[in-house]
């Protein structure tokens, strides 16, 4: 394996992550309030329907009955996939933090709820078996060249890196990367983030210091929509997919959970389990199958890896991971 093929991986590493990382940093700030979020996957696949669907109305033309848009379509489907993620967060937030009711079961509602519209609702509208039209153009993202990554592309080492790993991405790959130090310092470095956090170990106490439980978890709950909002619109607007696919989310709500176990609730840790986690997937994408001479692992094996890892990360494997002492578990204030 040459150094360009080793940057060649790691720079799909680097698109295939970015989905994952938003959703595990929106499981995160959920999480680190107390509630817990099942339905990551259903509000990434939500976002991503609505990111597609608005994305494309907003490019036909009037005669057609769009909005004949010739720019700005692309961030009209990330608005609307924000959205739709935060009346779903807004609904989780409902029934587990107002109705005290069983987080699990609210967030696996979302997810079945998802699946079913996002097809139903496509098939109505654009009548192509649940997806999406084609998107091209300002429809979608497009790769950004950072300054001088031509100029620099032949220096040895370091040009490579810049020019094929760094550079190239689109806009919400580089949001989603400073989504993490904004986190980190949101969440250590302010009273909004203490708080946050301390409603998820101790509610009582903060109620006690006067601080509203029920705010602090509904601000949570908004944010974790407005990430899975970004999540879903990566998938739509920012890969190769140029458009909404039948559950195109693909387990990706579900293996940011385990990113976020493994990370143990952190937010630069989370960047690394994402990562890895794209890793393996660009791996398996890369190498169909590989000959080690004994045998040939078989391309299924290979496309399986992340949902291996995650599986491995559920099972306890990797080390102890202890979430907040308050997370699933309503609050009752006390009288």
């Amino acid at each position: 394996m040459d150094f360009n093929t080793i940057i060649q991986i790691l720079d799909s590493a680097v698109r295939l992550s970015t989905p994952l990382l938003f959703a595990c940093l929106a499981g995160l700030y959920s999480e680190r309030s107390g509630i817990f979020d099942i339905g990551l996957e259903g509000k990434m696949l939500a976002g991503a329907f609505a990111a597609g669907a608005m994305s494309a109305y907003a490019g036909m033309p009037v005669a057609e009955g769009g909005l004949g848009m010739t720019w700005g379509m692309a961030w009209m489907g990330v608005l609307a996939a924000i959205a739709v993620s935060i009346v779903l967060a807004l609904i989780h937030g409902f029934a587990s933090i107002t109705l005290r009711g069983n987080q699990l079961i609210s967030g696996v509602a979302i997810n079945f709820f998802a699946a079913g519209s996002t097809v139903l609702i496509g098939q109505y509208w654009f009548r192509s078996g649940g997806q999406t039209p084609p998107l091209s153009g300002a429809e979608r993202f497009r790769p950004i060249k950072l300054p001088f990554a031509d100029e620099v592309k032949d220096v040895p080492f370091l040009g490579p890196i810049y020019e094929g790993l760094i550079s190239g991405h689109n806009i919400l790959v580089y949001i989603a990367i400073a989504t993490v130090p904004l986190t980190s310092w949101l969440l250590f470095r302010t009273r909004f983030g203490l708080r946050l956090r301390a409603v998820g170990e101790n509610p009582g106490a903060v109620d006690t210091a006067g601080i509203s439980v029920v705010r602090q978890r509904y601000a949570a709950v908004l944010i974790a929509g407005v990430l899975c909002g970004l999540a879903g619109a990566y998938l739509s607007l920012g890969t190769s997919a140029a458009g909404f696919v039948k559950d195109m989310s693909a387990g990706k709500g579900f293996i940011a959970l385990a990113a976020l176990i493994f990370a143990k609730w952190q937010p630069k840790a989370a960047l690394m389990a994402s990562l890895l986690f794209g890793l393996l997937e660009a791996i398996g994408n890369r190498y169909q199958s590989i000959d080690l001479g004994v045998f040939v692992v078989p391309v299924q094996f290979m496309q399986a890896l992340p949902y291996i890892l995650t599986v491995v990360i559920l099972a306890g494997f990797i080390g102890k991971a202890i979430p907040p002492k308050a997370g699933g578990e309503p609050y009752v204030k006390e009288r």
